[in-house]
């Protein structure tokens, strides 16, 4: 069995303090995560006129739907839920009052509401939109200041407030995919870089405990913590860099099939326009006259040199997969990623989202929580992300929060550190 000394809370520790909250400290959060999200909405009307207009697409959702979605979920589970002092065992089908803004159930319910139907919807306008944000957060802050600061009263309130920290990390994408330019701290361009060569961290064989153990806020599917026995392995201690990553682009790892799962191939030969994707998106080799060819990678819109140092970013699953096939390594489990990340302080994470060789699946003992629809209809067709990005608000910045996409997926800031055994 292995000791359980988990270091002190070092970078998840914002995260934690936000996940046992009390009422107080609970309202300056739903307070700070609203200024980003009224940020990112100046930056998008900034480059996309009061329409905030942007194609269809299935990797996006029309900004006023998203903007209306976030003051939706917050009034749906709070002010209108008869039974949000439940917490986590309310019952998600109690009747309800009707919402602030008339129809906002047909057109920002995400479990009713078609994908590729919310571009055809008739959304309010962005003033509108705007006064449903604001009257929304004023009816949370009111109930909010009368509230007792047990997990059971406080469980929807810490959901509202890590739902909206959610949307924000994905207006940070999706800003990125449109080419919209944004402020150096909404774009998460503060955040520290490669800590040095890479160096393989040794763990021992043992018992890991996954999953949230203690107080606080835990998204169902965290629950229930279980023993995973685990071999020895050796582990990254940071992701990998675009300098690790290249040389498989260079010796022609895209058009090498060897390298990549079916699924993986099939995805290649189909990339954009229909043409084979070359490449990581978001990046181009340039031309420097008789010097080699150096990349270059778009960020927000602008090409600029790229920071072979940074950890690799954009990438999908499949990338990951192949690279690690090409050198020999294997992606970590996130149970390998979650013990490294909680035991080793020299763990660097969090610039990042990192694919794992883990499938989302659920936990043994696990209950779906009031949002049904979170976790239980995803099971089992993606893979776990670990870790956080520099887009990711500090207060999502947790070890044990398991974050979950289709592997085809390069617009988020996903990459991948590698494992041994």
């Amino acid at each position: 069995m292995l000791p359980e000394s988990i270091p002190p809370l070092h970078r998840w520790q914002p995260a934690q303090a936000a996940r046992t909250a009390d009422a107080g400290a609970l309202a300056q959060y739903l307070r700070a995560s609203r200024v980003r999200t009224l940020a990112l909405l100046e930056a998008y009307a900034a480059a996309l006129g009061p329409l905030l207009a942007v194609p269809c697409s299935p990797q996006l959702n029309p900004p006023l739907w998203e903007l209306g979605h976030i003051a939706w979920f917050q009034e749906f589970w709070l002010a209108r839920n008869p039974q949000r002092s439940l917490g986590a065992q309310a019952d998600p089908l109690a009747v309800r009052a009707p919402a602030l803004l008339p129809q906002a159930d047909a057109l920002y319910n995400s479990s009713l509401v078609a994908h590729a139907s919310r571009w055809q919807l008739p959304l309010p306008g962005l003033q509108a939109t705007r006064a449903y944000l604001q009257a929304t957060l004023e009816q949370t802050l009111g109930l909010l200041a009368g509230e007792a600061s047990d997990d059971a009263t406080l469980y929807f309130y810490r959901l509202a407030l890590f739902h909206e920290d959610m949307h924000g990390e994905a207006a940070v994408y999706m800003a990125q995919a449109l080419g919209i330019a944004l402020p150096p701290a909404l774009a998460g361009d503060t955040a520290a870089g490669a800590s040095g060569p890479v160096q393989s961290l040794q763990l021992a064989a043992g018992d890991w405990t996954l999953g949230y153990t203690g107080t606080g806020f835990a998204f169902d599917n965290e629950l229930a913590p279980h023993r995973v026995p685990l071999g020895a392995y050796a582990i990254d201690d940071q992701p990998v860099s675009w300098r690790r990553y290249l040389p498989f682009v260079e010796a022609g790892g895209y058009a090498d099939a060897q390298w990549w799962s079916q699924p993986g191939w099939q995805w290649l030969q189909a990339g954009p326009g229909a043409g084979v994707l070359a490449a990581p998106r978001y990046l181009r080799q340039v031309s420097q006259g008789q010097v080699e060819p150096a990349w270059e990678q778009c960020r927000f819109g602008q090409w600029q040199a790229l920071d072979l140092d940074a950890p690799a970013c954009h990438l999908s699953y499949f990338e990951a997969e192949a690279w690690c096939r090409w050198a020999g390594r294997q992606l970590p489990t996130e149970a390998q990623w979650e013990r490294a990340a909680m035991t080793r302080p020299d763990f660097c994470w969090g610039e990042v989202w990192e694919w794992s060789a883990s499938s989302f699946n659920p936990y043994p003992g696990f209950v779906a929580h009031p949002y049904r629809d979170y976790s239980a209809p995803w099971f089992g067709d993606r893979p776990v992300l670990r870790g956080a990005s520099r887009a990711s608000s500090g207060r999502m910045v947790h070890p044990r929060y398991r974050n979950y996409f289709t592997p085809e997926r390069n617009d988020i800031l996903a990459g991948f550190r590698s494992c041994a055994g």
